[in-house]
């Protein structure tokens, strides 16, 4: 079992003959036959996308182009979207595959206005759409489907489930999952940004209905209240009997007030968003908070130990 995506998902690109969207796809086609099925262009509908040697045994493989979402999965009975359009017209991509009824929507561009984010929200609210992000670096279930960003190599079928807030984080605990032997179920970047599709607890709720997923590493970093409140929720879930051993960190703890560090929504303001906080209300909670991003596996084994 995984959550969100596995070797059946079928996924369109949004964004996909630009060059990140290329350089991505490739990097898709390569991990493990990801079914990345079409592009979308509204100028280029009929023509055909071919990936180059970045796609190494998947080179040659050709996509075709369509000039909308609601065209290409009619055609490719996609289910999930991944979207690599810049910051100006990201919004209107997401709200697209919104209305053409993409079950999974990945964004992973930054620098989305939060404006244009209330209202994707508002409409993502309406739909039966679940968005992961924007300003994330995906989802990827070892060996079966990878959406975004992430680097497969540091990747091991395993019994973890990995939900961060930061990129870079999720591949530390990643690596280190993988070089302690646990491996992972799936790993999902929720993003930074203060207004986004899915929060801690929508992916900590899979996790805990997820039978494969046997532990949790939750990374969360400062600004907002996302933390408390998936702390909350797990401690909720205890007192039913339904817990899985679970380790946190928090980044940004020596952040000065008021500064945005690193993400958009990761910014301490009124006394709210704090790391210390954060960090009591997982301990309450009955997270082990490791000491530092270095030892998270490490800190996970020490609790799978017991």
């Amino acid at each position: 079992m995984s959550i969100l995506v596995e070797k059946n998902t079928k996924i369109i690109v949004q964004g996909l003959t630009g060059k990140t969207g290329t350089f991505h796809t490739e990097q898709a086609l390569a991990y493990h036959g990801t079914q990345m099925v079409a592009g979308i262009h509204p100028k280029k509908g009929g023509e055909t996308w071919t990936a180059g040697e970045g796609a190494k045994d998947a080179a040659g493989t050709e996509l075709p182009i369509f000039t909308s979402v609601a065209e290409a999965k009619d055609k490719t009975g996609a289910t999930a979207s991944v979207i690599y359009v810049p910051p100006a017209g990201a919004a209107a991509a997401i709200e697209e595959a919104i209305e053409a009824g993409i079950d999974l929507i990945t964004c992973i561009t930054e620098g989305i206005p939060v404006s244009d984010m209330v209202k994707v929200k508002a409409k993502l609210e309406k739909s039966k759409s679940r968005l992961i992000g924007p300003n994330c670096p995906g989802v990827l279930t070892p060996e079966e489907c990878k959406i975004g960003i992430m680097p497969g190599n540091i990747f091991s079928k395993g019994s973890v489930g990995v939900v961060s807030r930061s990129g870079t984080l999720t591949y530390e605990a990643v690596f280190q999952t993988t070089n302690e032997g646990l491996g992972q179920t799936t790993a999902v970047g929720i993003g930074g940004d203060p207004v986004k599709g899915t929060e801690f607890i929508d992916v900590l709720e899979m996790f805990l209905a997820d039978d494969a997923t046997q532990s949790i590493i939750m990374i969360g970093e400062i600004g907002g209240s996302a933390e408390e409140d998936a702390a909350q929720f797990l401690a909720d879930e205890a007192k039913k009997g339904r817990s899985k051993p679970t380790v946190g960190f928090i980044a940004g703890r020596t952040a000065p007030k008021g500064r945005t560090m690193g993400h958009a929504g990761a910014v301490v303001s009124g006394g709210k968003g704090g790391a210390e906080d954060k960090i009591e209300a997982m301990e309450k909670a009955g997270i082990r908070v490791s000491p530092s991003p270095a030892q998270l596996g490490k800190t996970l084994v020490e609790l799978l130990k017991g």
